[in-house]
This record gives C-alpha cells, structure tokens and sequence, in this order.
C-alpha cells in the first residue's frame, strides 16, 4: 500500500464519530460568564429589589418613611389646635402675662436643658459601668450595684429634689442631679442586658481570628446590644421630660414652672398648657430618639 505524502496532512475522516459535537466551541470565558450571571440576576430580581434602586438606609429598614413624619405633624397639629384654644378664651391679666410666646419659650429652653444634660450624664455612667459589671472581674460585684441603683431609683423623685434642695439649695444644677439619680436605672439595666444576651460562641469566635478583648467588646458586643441600650435611653428621655417638671419646686425652671403658678394662682388654663406641652416634647423626643434608634442598630439586628 503506497501512500502519498499529502495524506498524512489532509485532516483525518470523522467516521462513526461524525456525529459527536465539539463542545469546546461552546465554552464560554469565566469573564463573559461572570457578566452575565451578573446581569441576569439584575433582570430577574423585582424591580423595586435591584440594586441600583434599592434604597438601603437604617430608617427605610425598619421605619416607614410615611411614619417619620407623622409623630412630628401630629404634635405640631396639636400644638396649633392647643394654640387656638388659648386665644379663645378670656385671659386674665395673671394668665396673659405668663402665656406669652416669650415666657413659654423661655420655659421650654429650661426644660429641653434639664433633660439634655441629665440624659447626657446618665449616658456617661450607666454605659461605662454597665460595661463594667459585665466584665468577668466584676461578676461578683454586679449584684450588688444593682441593687444600690434599683434603691436608689425607688425614691420618688419629688423626694430626692426637695432632699437637694434641702441640703444643697434651690436651682438647676442640683435638680439635675435628682433627675440623674432617677434616670440611671433604665439606662445601665438595659446596657447589662444588652451585653449578657450576646451568645458566647459568637466571643469565642471572635477570639477564634485573633481579635483582642478591647476589640470584642467594640466591634461585637457593643454593636450588638445599641438597641437594647437605645430603648433604656428612650425609656430615660421619657422619664427625665416628666420628672423634670418636679424640678420647678427647686427653682429650676422649666415647663415646670407654668404648671406650679397655674396651680398656685388657681389658673386651670396655665395649668392645662403647662400639662400638654410636656406631655408634646415627651412624645416628640420619644420618636426622636426612635429615629437615632433605628439609625444607629446595625444592619440586620
């Protein structure tokens, strides 16, 4: 058999595997794959769901938007129906004299700094020592604490400002530390709370990749328990709105203070005003201080 030297570089004949497919011809790159898994994903994702119009952010998550506003408008149609009311009625001379816009705002700034530098205080104790206590070294301590601040917050607080004004004297800066005293208690019982709930494998876990205890407790412990430490701080806000009308019998001033002259000059008036528009900030700080709750819980909690 003589075979030319052409044969050898004609390609060879199929022959029964004519049929068989080239499969390489239908590879596809990883990068072109990549693309399109990418963009497939995108078109078969719900419209309000994709990416690019997604709107990722903490109040969208957990707080309508139509319910940020709604507390604000709320009190302020209240504020507008209470405003009303006022200039419908026939004032006395003792009555217009108080309800002026001048001495209302002026009563509104004292109270908005009672509460402000007390919450801002307690926040500066309760979240270290809760901390603290919650410390291994510190476990045998905790129980104690806590019953020295549960005492402590079972005094009334009419008790514990007319006790500073005794033994201090009479003005803002001792009634701040009454309003302190009272408002401890949610504070550092939530803080503790927060932090024991955290599972002990997600510690160990933590420890597991090399993280140190002071990064533990900052970037695992403490992020996981804002929002049982946020809803001890609203729980405070609250309180330290309602007792710090107290304060105006030490001389603090404050909403306070047009709640005790209506009651004192027998002024219902004065006295329903004073009422409501404490009973309007608690509200309005409460969903404040909602919105920073939301805003700060981590994404997911």
């Amino acid at each position: 058999m003589v075979v030319s030297p052409g044969a050898w570089s004609s390609p060879p004949s199929p022959g029964p595997w004519r049929h068989r497919r080239d499969w390489s011809r239908l590879q596809v790159p990883p990068s072109r794959l990549r693309r399109w898994d990418m963009s497939t994903a995108a078109t078969e994702l719900p419209r309000q769901t994709r990416p690019e119009q997604a709107v990722d952010s903490p109040l969208s998550r957990r707080l309508p938007r139509r319910m940020v506003l709604t507390t604000p408008l709320v009190v302020l149609a209240v504020a507008i129906a209470l405003y009303g009311w006022v200039k419908t009625r026939d004032l006395d001379s003792v009555e217009s004299r108080i309800l002026t816009n001048g001495q209302i705002l002026t009563a509104l700034r004292q109270h908005l700094v009672l509460v402000g530098v007390s919450t801002f205080v307690v926040l500066l104790i309760a979240i270290p020592l809760g901390v603290l206590l919650t410390r291994p070294a510190a476990r045998r301590i905790a129980p104690l604490a806590q019953a020295a601040v549960v005492a402590a917050q079972s005094v009334p607080s009419f008790g514990l400002i007319v006790v500073f004004a005794l033994t201090l004297g009479l003005g803002a800066k001792y009634a701040i530390y009454a309003l302190i005293i009272s408002a401890l208690l949610p504070v550092l019982s939530n803080t503790i709370a927060g932090l024991e709930q955290i599972d002990g494998e997600l510690k160990e876990a933590a420890c597991g990749i090399g993280l140190t205890r002071r990064q533990i407790l900052f970037k695992v412990e403490l992020p996981l328990a804002v929002p049982v430490m946020l809803a001890g701080l609203r729980t405070a806000i609250v309180w330290n709105v309602g007792t710090a009308t107290v304060a105006a019998f030490a001389g603090a001033g404050g909403l306070g203070s047009i709640i005790l002259v209506g009651l004192i000059q027998d002024r219902d008036v004065v006295t329903i005003v004073g009422a409501a528009l404490t009973a309007l900030l608690a509200v309005l700080l409460d969903h404040v201080a909602r919105l920073g709750q939301d805003f700060l819980t981590p994404k997911g909690l």
